[in-house]
Order: structure tokens, then sequence, then C-alpha cells
């Protein structure tokens, strides 16, 4: 489950287009940044993807992925032009492929790889969508089938593309949008597959193209109701909204801490089994299980765009800080999995996030006034870098800035006593996705 929403120039502070997204995915599916260089290959060359190859182009541009550890693909991401994508599952009608084949986060990568603009991007996946399909387990631990929403956007356009099997959709963004884990085109749309209408009339689904409408004819109602989809778009489309006329990146990290109808940090994470928020914590229950665990903001503008990551996940925990493609990412760290490792960053910041769900919001409360104040410091002192070095050497400086006050943050966690005890089924699943881990302490237990 995923939340992702882009702001067009017209409505942001300084005219720039802004992309943003929570990744969702398995507590303890470790989330990687890495930045790939631009690369030339021979003719006939192949890439492997994360089940199948397929031939390789002979040019890839530098690309900052931002995906589960385990996949080739990516969950969002920016290339040095910056065109950045990020993608949604959503669940259709159409039978799902099994077999191993290309997965959204391999189309979403192909695309940061092989395109420059949002519009080369839209035609790049549909073209590959449309030659091999999609298929294959997205699911770390368990199998889990979906096909793909995409938003894509680059410094002047956006566009949102939708598919179910072979066939999809796309609509370009005339202001702000905001798509989750449920199909949003309708009657009207700017681009389509040949057989999109006649797939849906043969399937019985509609009758005619009057009466074709792409999210009711190809939805699947169990799961696209389950996941909360609908909710959730609806609070960051209001959320964004509500920030105009002129929307910053503040405004947008605000929008991915979301817990409910508004900014507030404040929520129950041990109440319900059913249920989701953008900011999205992992709980009780068989669709309670996905967790942010990671957070994007791109600041796409002409010349250079800049990546805002947490690197962590729990954006409410975490704090944003810049990456920017032509610099690289500035920690020499290990690959992190599905295991407990303090050599990595996202690890370690499990340690404090874990924590911080004991008592959740008596405990985010101590820290959002300066986890804040660090990313309105980042953000001011971000623009007239003028060099690669320079751009480097801050962005290593606000990783270890954000990290240094992670780690005061999780004294002050642990001298402050439990002031609201989680119900005990919430703490046994916690319990059980630690020891999973591998993670002795950390525990979710009060």
């Amino acid at each position: 489950m995923c939340d992702t929403f882009v702001v067009l120039g017209n409505s942001t502070v300084d005219g720039s287009v802004i992309l943003g997204k929570n990744s969702d995915r398995e507590p303890n599916e470790a989330h990687e940044i890495r930045v790939l260089p631009a690369a030339d290959y021979p003719e006939d060359s192949i890439v492997d993807c994360t089940y199948i190859s397929i031939p390789q182009v002979r040019h890839t541009h530098a690309v900052l992925l931002a995906k589960p550890f385990w996949t080739w693909g990516t969950e969002m991401g920016l290339n040095e032009h910056g065109l950045a994508i990020g993608n949604e599952a959503i669940f259709t009608r159409v039978p799902y492929e099994t077999n191993p084949g290309l997965i959204g986060m391999d189309f979403q990568r192909l695309a940061l790889e092989r395109a420059t603009t949002a519009w080369e991007a839209v035609y790049t996946i549909t073209h590959l969508l449309e030659h091999y399909g999609q298929g294959g387990s997205c699911g770390f631990t368990n199998p889990f089938y979906y096909h793909n929403s995409y938003l894509i956007a680059d410094p002047h356009e956006a566009w949102v593309l939708e598919t179910a099997g072979k066939q999809w959709v796309a609509e370009k963004v005339k202001n702000l949008r905001s798509i989750s884990n449920a199909a949003t085109i309708g009657s009207t749309w700017d681009l389509a597959s040949d057989d999109l209408v006649s797939f849906a009339i043969h399937q019985g689904w509609c009758r005619s193209r009057k009466d074709f409408h792409f999210a009711r004819c190809y939805s699947d109602f169990p799961y696209t109701t389950l996941s909360d989809a609908r909710s959730r778009r609806a609070c960051t489309t209001r959320l964004l909204e509500e920030s105009l006329p002129k929307i910053g990146l503040r405004d947008a990290m605000k929008i991915l801490r979301a817990h409910g109808q508004d900014q507030s940090s404040r929520i129950d994470l041990d109440r319900g089994l059913l249920g989701a928020t953008v900011c999205m914590h992992a709980g009780a229950g068989p669709v309670r299980n996905s967790q942010s665990v990671g957070s994007m903001v791109a600041h796409l503008k002409d010349g250079i765009s800049t990546a805002w990551v947490t690197a962590t996940s729990a954006p409410c925990t975490g704090v944003f800080k810049p990456v920017w493609v032509d610099a690289g990412f500035p920690l020499d760290e290990p690959q992190p999995n599905g295991k407990f490792d303090p050599a990595c960053l996202w690890w370690r910041h499990e340690r404090l996030h874990r924590t911080a769900i004991k008592d959740h919001s008596s405990r985010v409360a101590l820290i959002q006034e300066e986890r804040d104040q660090l990313e309105e410091r980042f953000i001011a002192h971000s623009g007239g870098l003028s060099t690669v070095l320079a751009r480097r050497e801050y962005s290593k400086d606000c990783f270890q800035t954000a990290e240094q006050a992670a780690k005061t943050w999780l004294d002050r966690f642990e001298a402050q006593a439990v002031k609201s005890r989680n119900r005990f089924y919430y703490t046994a699943v916690w319990r059980k996705i630690n020891q999973q881990a591998g993670m002795d302490g950390g525990t979710v237990q009060n």
C-alpha cells in the first residue's frame, strides 16, 4: 500500500513541480537508497530485472532509486533529467500473472533509466507493458500480486498512468493529483491502449463506450475496499487543496506524515484490525501488515532537482534529507536486508521507531518541533550549492545531523515512562515482527 501525489508549478511556492510518496511495505522489508551513474552498453546487452531478463538499451541515465532491498526495480525515484516516478499497487478484475515477469517496480526503474521526460516515461512503460505484460510476486515474505498505477512528473508536467494486465490508460495532470491503491481515471482520458474499452465490453463489465468508466469497470471491489485507498486519497487531496494557493516542500512532508483526516501526529496505533493512514503503521489484522518503510519528496526544477528522502521508515519519526543524483548517496554503508543490522541507517533508525510506537503519540510529540526545525534548516541552506562537491558535503552533513538528533531522541523516549499502554494483540504482533528481524532490543512491550 502506498500514497503518491504531485503538484504542478502553477501551485507551488517557487514554480517547481513537487512529487511526494510513502512506500508502504512489510515492516522488516528494509528500504535502500541507491544512486547509479549513467552507463553505456554494447549492442545486444541484456539487463537482469527482478525475475526476468530483457534487452538493454545502449545508454541509461543516472538515477536515484528508493527501493525494497530485494528487488531490481524501485518504488520511487529520480533521474538526472528531473524525471520522478512513484507507483501504487492497484487491484483489478484482470487476472494476475503469477509466473515471473516484469513487476511494477521494474517498469518504474526502466523508465527512469531510459526516459528524460514524463511523456517519454509514459511511452516507455506502456511499450514495455504491451510487449511483456506484468507478472510475478511483489511480496517480500509472502506472495503478493497486483497491477500498478504511476504518477510520473518532470519539471514541466505530470501524468497518471493506470494499468490492468496489458491494458492501460493515462491522463495528464492539470494542477495537482493524488493516487493511492485504487484506480482513479473514469470516462475521460488522454491516452489509452487500443483494446481498453473493447476488452471491458467483452468481459461484460460495460455495454458500450458510452457507459465505460475505467475505475468502475476494471477495479476489484474487495481488495480495493480493504486497502482503504479512497479514504487515503481523499485525505491527501484535501490536505493539498488546503495548502493552496502555493504549496512548498514542508507542506508535502507534512502530508506524508498524516495519521488521519488531518496533519495531527496523534494516532492510536493499536486500535482496530482494519483501516490505514497516509503515514502507515503496521498493526494487528490481515490487512494492517504494511508500514511506511520509506518516504520521498522530489523537488523538480530545470537544472538540478533534489530528492528529499528519510532513508528510514515511519516519516513521523524520521527526517527528510537532501540527496542529489549527481552527488550520489552520502553514506558508505552495506546494503540492508530483512534482518537487523546496525551498520545500516535504515535498521539503526528502527531502534528509534520501534521504541516510539510503545507510546506513539506521546513520544512523537517530544520530537516533532525539533524534527520540523531540522527540515526547515536543511531546506533553507540547500539552495545555491553550485558544485557537485558542495552538494555531496551538504547532503552528508544533513544525514549526520539528523542521525545525531535521532540518538538524542531515542534517549529521550527511553527516559519517559509509558503513558498509554498498547493492547496485548498489537504488542504480540510487534514482538513477532522484531523476533523475525533478530532485534533483541526495541520490542514493543509495555
